[in-house]
Formats: C-alpha cells, structure tokens, sequence
C-alpha cells in the first residue's frame, strides 16, 4: 500500500509541484491550501508524512504543527520560504522533523522523504520500564504492571491501557477524543463520558491527591495532558 503524503500550502502551483513530484515516487499525495483545512484532510486520511508551509493566511504552519504534534507523532517536513537559521531552530523545536527551504531541489525533497518515511517505518525500542514523578510512579510494561511508592497498585485491563497510553504521550495535549478513539474505538457502546470516568479513577490510584493531580492533567477545552516529570 502506498504511503500517504498531505502537503499544506496556500500556493497552488507548489501544491501541483509537489503532487506531481511525489506520485511519480509513487506516494499517495492529499494536498490542502490552508491550515484548517490540512488539520480536517489530516484527521480523515491519517498521513504517513506531512509536508507543511509556514507563511499562510489565517492559520499559520507553526500553529498547524502545534495542533499536530498535540495528537499525533506524524512525521513533519516544513517546506517554507522561512530559511533563516533562527527559523530552522524554531522549526525543528516547534516539533518538526526536518526543514527544507523554498525554493527547493527535487532530488533533495525526494530524498528527505524517502530517509524521514525510512526512519518512521522503523520499530523503535521502547523501554520495558517507564518512570514519572521521580520514579514515585513506574509502569512494567513487560509484566504489565503499576507500582505507586514501590507498592503495585490494581488496575484493569482497561485503566492500564488508558494509562499507558497517555504516558506513552507524555507532555501532549490529548483531546478527549483522540483518547476515547484510541482506548475504546468508534464503534463501542458507550459514549466519551467514559474517559472523564476512568481518568476519575486512575487519579484515585495513582495520585498523591486526587483532587491535585499533578500526574494527570486537565486541559480546560481541549482534553488531558499527562505530567512528563
């Protein structure tokens, strides 16, 4: 199956360019001429790979990758008219995976792509134990296993997988939806009411105060966001 490849760019002909480049490499290329625009192609078609313009009206790339990078760990590539070295730095920070700049070779644009989409097909090696809160909260992914202050604390299958998937994202915004998706499927028989209760419930675990999460935290508006420290 070919990868997919969504371009955001409010230039028409860049946007025909880069199709045309792209599909004779043979990528599914999806192009979007706005931010908005890319985030709603993003979400219908889950990219392998986007390729992102920075300087656009409205929504500009460095707010189109934030959004991203809230929700997904999708390769990015800015391709921007930006190429001062400040601007690489900030681009690469912002959560970007590389920075290319306009006007660009075909040949180095294939070839970015081609290491980018090479290194994302990898497995990465996750570590068997993840630590947070100083160590005062390990996760055995192995075994399965939750240890609060070295005590092993009870979960079901379905508080752990909530709870190992929000650590996996530590630090990222995570939209209630995203996570009622990804844990329970779009197909279940209850409704995303269901995360504000299992994230109820794994704060009375594994919480030092509950009420005070410091583990666990709310994002007014835009879901939970799981502490890194």
């Amino acid at each position: 199956m070919a990868e997919k490849v969504l371009v955001i760019d409010d230039s028409q002909f860049m946007l025909r360019l880069i199709d045309r480049l792209l599909q004779s490499e043979g990528y599914e290329v999806r192009t979007a001429s706005s931010g908005p625009q890319g985030l709603r192609l993003f979400h219908q078609i889950a990219p392998d790979l986007v390729i992102l313009d920075i300087m656009m009206p409205g929504m500009d790339g460095w707010e189109v990758c934030q959004k991203l990078r809230e929700i997904s760990p999708v390769p990015i590539i800015f391709l921007t008219a930006l190429n001062s070295e400040k601007n690489v730095v900030n681009g690469l920070l912002s959560g970007a995976d590389d920075y290319l700049s306009k006007p660009f070779r075909a040949d180095e644009l294939r070839a970015r792509v081609t290491a980018i989409l090479r290194r994302a097909r990898m497995p990465a090696k996750e570590p068997e134990i993840l630590r947070f809160a100083g160590g005062t909260l390990v996760v055995n992914q192995t075994e399965r296993l939750v240890f609060v202050d070295e005590e092993e604390i009870e979960l079901s299958p379905l508080e752990y997988n909530l709870l190992l998937f929000m650590a996996k994202r530590a630090g990222r915004i995570l939209p209630t939806e995203f996570i009622f998706e990804n844990i329970w499927g779009s197909g279940a028989d209850t409704g995303q009411d269901s995360v504000k209760w299992y994230i109820w419930r794994l704060r009375q675990k594994i919480e030092p105060d509950p009420q005070q999460p410091q583990l666990i935290l709310t994002e007014r508006g835009k879901g939970y966001r799981f502490s890194p420290h």
